[in-house]
């Protein structure tokens, strides 16, 4: 009896922890990535009772693009990296729209680490209200639960920057890293903000740009303490109803009902869209400042010597950072949201050109460098097709 008992208990975490563990198989990927809510447990963002319209237009994509002085096929490489779902906007202007595997214009996709630019901009929001004094602040001033963790003392500005100190194997490669541990304790039902806890520090706060996903979940937990509303509802109130956003998504959570913040969210790919063209706009829509301007702008460029992109000693990647955004190059305007597996909502303010770009791609942590720069040289060769035909 007792066993029988226990196995009742434990069944849907084990079902889950399964799930989990084979979230990234070839052959299941691409479905699980579409239907996060049988995995996990959900709250719902609900679509704006007046969405906002989006223009239709065409264009052909670019039938190449380079990479490394070498020619790339278009159509081969979106093949290739498994994607579902392309769009390229051009202002308000739909100019190509494209699913695969299953996805649909009403699909509902995993944004993984995209989600984690929807929180810097609650975090701007937040910060904007009034709800918290200043992101020089520690984070520990809001989040009293993290004294003597490896956040204790940390600014807020450093935890945005993903220069937090804190140590963490984000290596999705390594079954026993950080970041699988985390996904197994999420399947088991653990506590994001105890997880968060567990962690050291491993560097002075502010010196090193070291990608910490567990950082974005701070975030979330810090928006969610001093608006004293769950994420999803912030965003549903501050984001996605005056923004007219067409669909609902949805946010995955943990067993306490608090938001995956750091990649959790799951949107249709017009919604995505509509976000970058948020930022595009400079945080304006429908003739509001839904986002602050500065916020925007801080965001988008980085802000320190660690944060600059390249052969970096104070880096641990080859793009630069802002608040949760990636600039591959500040030279050339354009910066990104960016998932694993190939996930991007990409701002080219200078073409104005906003790509969204959903994929399942299985290869990704094998290539998983260079599969980011392939993605850019191919968004800017769009952006820069749009560009020559508007002029």
């Amino acid at each position: 009896m007792v066993a029988l008992v226990a196995g009742a208990y434990f069944a849907p975490s084990l079902v889950r922890l399964y799930r989990v563990i084979h979230l990234y198989d070839p052959d299941r990927i691409t479905e699980n990535f579409l239907n996060m809510s049988e995995i996990f447990p959900v709250r719902t963002i609900h679509a704006s009772s007046e969405p906002s319209p989006l223009r239709r237009g065409s264009m052909h994509l670019p039938a190449e693009f380079s990479y490394r002085g070498e020619p790339r096929s278009t159509e081969e490489y979106l093949e290739y990296s498994q994607s579902t779902g392309l769009l390229v906007l051009h202002g308000d202007t739909i100019l190509y729209e494209r699913y695969w595997r299953g996805h649909g214009e009403d699909g509902h996709h995993i944004s993984w680490s995209v989600a984690k630019s929807f929180v810097s901009a609650l975090v701007g929001i937040a910060l904007d209200e009034g709800r918290f004094a200043s992101i020089d602040d520690p984070v520990t001033k809001y989040l009293p639960e993290l004294a003597g963790t490896g956040y204790d003392g940390v600014p807020i500005r450093d935890v945005l920057e993903m220069s937090s100190g804190v140590g963490f194997n984000e290596d999705y490669g390594d079954y026993e890293s950080d970041i699988n541990r985390f996904g197994r304790a999420i399947a088991f039902g653990g506590s994001m903000a105890d997880f968060a806890a567990s962690l050291k520090r491993a560097r002075p706060p502010g010196t090193y740009h070291h990608y910490v996903s567990i950082d974005t979940q701070v975030l979330g937990m810090l928006v969610t303490r001093v608006t004293g509303v769950d994420l999803s509802e912030y965003l549903g109130t501050r984001i996605w109803q005056p923004l007219g956003m067409e669909y609902d998504a949805f946010w995955l959570l943990d067993s306490t009902g608090m938001e995956v913040a750091l990649g959790g969210l799951n949107v249709a790919l017009r919604d995505y869209g509509r976000f970058g063209l948020l930022y595009l706009n400079q945080g304006r829509a429908g003739g509001r400042q839904l986002v602050p301007q500065a916020w925007v702008a801080s965001s988008t460029r980085p802000g320190g010597p660690h944060l600059l992109p390249g052969d970096n000693p104070a880096s641990s990647s080859t793009w630069g950072y802002g608040y949760q955004w990636w600039i591959p190059d500040p030279d050339m305007g354009d910066y990104t949201a960016a998932g694993i597996y190939n996930q991007y909502i990409y701002v080219n303010p200078r073409a104005r050109v906003v790509v969204v770009k959903n994929s399942a791609n299985f290869r990704y942590t094998a290539e998983r460098e260079e599969s980011k720069q392939l993605h850019v040289a191919m968004f800017r060769a769009i952006a820069d097709e749009v560009r020559r035909a508007s002029d």
